[in-house]
């Protein structure tokens, strides 16, 4: 039977987890190394320098021992003895410190050879002026002889100390520098990964939430990592699709609330024509009986007429609440603005004008009932901001031929908006006005149509010159 396994995944949590350990005991592993080396290297600097104590000890001996052969003097020998007693002292006080260690053969060695120089020294006191020449010439032989190995152990054994401190510092700096290597590595690959997995994610997190803010709720891709990120991601495009929802929503509620204030300026408007209609009427009943044709034609041309006319403002005001699917066409601009202009204009206090510049031959790829939607929300805007008539609302459109775009302002001599607010005028629920007085999404509408567009809105205001909504819109080919 075989056995399939699947490979092992680790989160982004269990991966930190993972290498911080691996760092955590290389740390650990390299710092007690350091530290026993660290530790060897003291006491091989302690032992030699006792070592190099013994070594002028030592020589202390040899040179007593040269002046007693020179000068025969009793007091040479005292002093030779007493420093073969402190060299042998000071090997039995640093013989704990090497034991197990390279350089207690070379101790022991030379406590032999100074316990022998001893004998040599003690069994020349013996025949001191009785010997015959020969056994002294032979004796201070064995003496030198025995006193030149001394030297050259006690300088040997301070060469070995000295060559393993040596090699302990190569051993230590080797080690220190393939510490550095594997951090740099461990760096290499943590650095990148936390970037990327971390640092990379959040900030497409921050950037897409911001767009969400200006009203784009274009989701996140999502790659198969199996961590957190990828669940990050899938549970936030989830919350920018409930959020498009209510947006959605909030949208529709406020095209509705609009709807209510236009609703009674329609009313105005078709109060016109059906005044004239229902004149007319009472004209024809009046002079039907003279059998005027051409008089009754008149009438009836009238009254047919009116009848459009208010055809046209119902007409408008269906067009504008009917919810559709986004869907570009190509549309004369003055078209759109005449129709947001017909709809707005019973709310338009008296005194204010609104004056309009638009090419009729400015024909663009438009989403008339959303685009005359954003004129509405700018104009209502521009009407509530003069608040003082006389005053006057520009809507102007022209072409900009080098950047393949349609320049569209929308400008009134209103009282203006604080510049420190310019930044967050197109915020969702953000507003200027007093509560109750305004949703804070008429703005972010206009934003977020003229992003579906694939244009650009950017506003200029000074405190009581007025404020210019500048709409960017990509021009079509056919039109330049």
């Amino acid at each position: 039977m075989n056995k399939f396994r699947l490979p092992i995944t680790l989160n982004i949590r269990q991966k930190i987890i993972v290498g911080l350990s691996i760092c955590i005991v290389a740390v650990g592993c390299i710092g007690f190394l350091s530290h026993h080396y660290l530790r060897k290297i003291e006491k091989k600097v302690h032992f030699v320098h006792i070592a190099d104590d013994l070594k002028s000890t030592i020589l202390e001996i040899r040179r007593y021992e040269k002046n007693y052969f020179l000068y025969g003097l009793q007091e040479d020998l005292e002093e030779n003895s007493e420093y073969i007693t402190i060299a042998l002292n000071t090997m039995e006080k640093i013989a704990p410190e090497l034991k197990g260690l390279r350089g207690a053969t070379y101790l022991n060695t030379l406590k032999e050879k100074l316990l022998r120089y001893r004998d040599f020294m003690k069994e020349l006191r013996s025949y001191h002026g009785m010997a015959n020449k020969k056994v002294m010439e032979r004796l201070k032989e064995d003496i030198r002889n025995t006193g030149k190995e001394l030297v050259e152990l006690s300088e040997a054994l301070m060469d070995f100390e000295r060559k393993e401190i040596l090699n302990i510092t190569k051993l230590l700096k080797t080690q220190l520098l393939t510490g550095l290597i594997l951090f740099l590595v461990l760096g290499t690959f943590l650095v990148p990964f936390v970037a990327k997995k971390i640092i990379r994610p959040l900030q497409v997190i921050e950037k897409t939430t911001l767009r969400i803010a200006r009203g784009n709720f274009k989701p996140l891709p999502v790659y198969d990592t199996r961590d957190e990120t990828q669940r990050v991601v899938e549970a936030f495009n989830r919350m920018v699709k409930e959020l498009e929802k209510r947006q959605d929503q909030l949208v529709q509620a406020k095209k509705l609330s609009s709807l209510g204030t236009l609703t009674s300026g329609v009313a105005h408007q078709l109060n016109n024509p059906l005044n004239n209609i229902s004149t007319s009427c009472q004209i024809l009943l009046e002079e039907v009986e003279l059998g005027d044709l051409e008089f009754i034609k008149k009438m009836l041309g009238n009254i047919h007429k009116e009848v459009n006319r208010a055809r046209d403002i119902v007409k408008g005001l269906l067009e504008f609440s009917r919810e559709k699917e986004f869907s570009l066409k190509l549309t004369p601009l003055s078209e759109v603005v005449e129709k947001s202009i017909r709809l707005i204009s019973s709310q338009v206090p008296t005194g204010v004008e609104i004056i309009t510049e638009v090419p009729e031959d400015l024909i663009l790829k438009l989403d008339v009932q959303r685009m005359q939607e954003a004129f509405l929300n700018l104009l209502i805007n521009a009407t509530q901001a003069i608040e003082s008539p006389p005053g006057e609302i520009f809507i102007k459109a022209k072409k900009d031929e080098t950047r393949k775009q349609a320049i569209i302002t929308v400008e009134d001599t209103g009282v203006g908006i604080p510049e420190k607010l310019l930044s967050n005028i197109f915020d969702p629920f953000f507003t200027t006005k007093e509560v109750g007085a305004g949703t804070g999404l008429g703005l972010s509408i206009v934003y977020g149509i003229v992003q579906k567009h694939k244009g650009t809105i950017s506003v200029q205001s000074k405190l009581g010159e007025g404020t210019r909504f500048t709409i960017r819109l990509p021009l079509n080919v056919e039109n330049c």
